[in-house]
């Protein structure tokens, strides 16, 4: 069968001259499963409209389907990107386990998107670092959500005048932590190796906070005098925010999904004034660049 006047079905030879790829990188691609193809009689056939479909929107191919993910975004939590789905109508949900679970369930095709800001100490990066050194997310790209302040959110007033990681380390400062790989408490050993200091020079309460909600809880109740968190968490929670640094907040995607129509809705709805509005309403965000591909494995 052909359509308007090209054959449907293409060979090994045939798709890499229309690929414009050396005969041995499309049977690396079989093997590995990431090209849409047929075996017929032992023979390797190449459906056009699937190879169109497979380049102009970087879709992978396991079996006999293509593959999609659900519509999820998993990964860490992000005031604005909760509002942002909420509002756009994008039919997206949000399981917030954090950047580490985010990728794990990319990687695993249980989630479309994952939402991370994960630093690179060794470089002052973010998320690249972290985006590599996962198995399985060889075609995955960055998307830039915002850039966040971070910084101790303290009590109203800031009775104990923190105003530096050493600040940590005076008595009568207890400081609520975050669990050990959690972007916060990377950010804050690296923050302490740049002061100089010790993670057991300083006073800790437990438990662990989950969530940056929960490192507000803490110095609200009273039961630490600092914790690290994005300045819209201190805000909402009227605690006051010494600032320490600006991070990158991304969405990492596979191409293919990118193109779909969930995280599209939410891309152009984050372009518009609405968005800007509620970021500057928030706090503690930069959003110029919302949008823009950060990193294309």
């Amino acid at each position: 069968m052909q359509q308007d006047g090209r054959r449907e079905f293409l060979t090994t030879e045939e798709v890499a001259d229309y690929l414009r790829l050396k005969e041995r990188t499309i049977y690396e691609l079989v093997r590995t499963r990431r090209i849409p193809c047929s075996r017929v009689t032992g023979k390797l056939l190449f459906p056009r409209r699937l190879i169109d479909l497979w380049v102009t929107r970087g879709l992978d191919y396991a079996g006999d389907e293509l593959v999609s993910a659900p519509a999820v975004i998993a990964g860490s939590h992000d005031q604005l990107l909760e509002w942002a789905v909420r509002v756009s109508g994008c039919g997206l949900a949000l399981l917030t386990g954090g950047s580490e679970d985010g990728l794990v369930r990319l990687a695993g095709q249980q989630a479309a998107a994952a939402a991370l800001h994960v630093l690179d100490p060794e470089s002052g990066t973010y998320n690249v670092s972290a985006l590599r050194a996962m198995h399985g997310l060889a075609d995955v790209a960055l998307v830039e959500w915002a850039r966040r302040e971070q910084g101790f959110i303290v009590a109203p007033g800031n009775p104990q005048g923190i105003a530096a990681p050493t600040d940590l380390a005076r008595p009568g400062v207890r400081l609520v932590r975050r669990e050990e790989g959690d972007p916060g408490q990377i950010l804050l050993h690296h923050l302490l190796y740049q002061a100089k200091l010790r993670i057991d020079s300083i006073a800790v309460i437990a438990p662990l906070a989950l969530t940056d909600n929960e490192v507000a809880a803490a110095v609200a109740e009273g039961r630490a005098e600092a914790g690290i968190a994005p300045r819209s968490v201190a805000r909402q929670a009227r605690l006051d925010f010494v600032p320490l640094c600006w991070e990158r907040f991304d969405l990492a995607l596979r191409r293919r999904d990118y193109f779909e129509p969930p995280l599209q809705c939410l891309l152009q709805f984050a372009r518009g004034e609405a968005f800007a509005r509620q970021a500057a309403a928030l706090g503690g965000y930069v959003v110029a660049e919302t949008g823009t591909v950060r990193y294309n494995a």
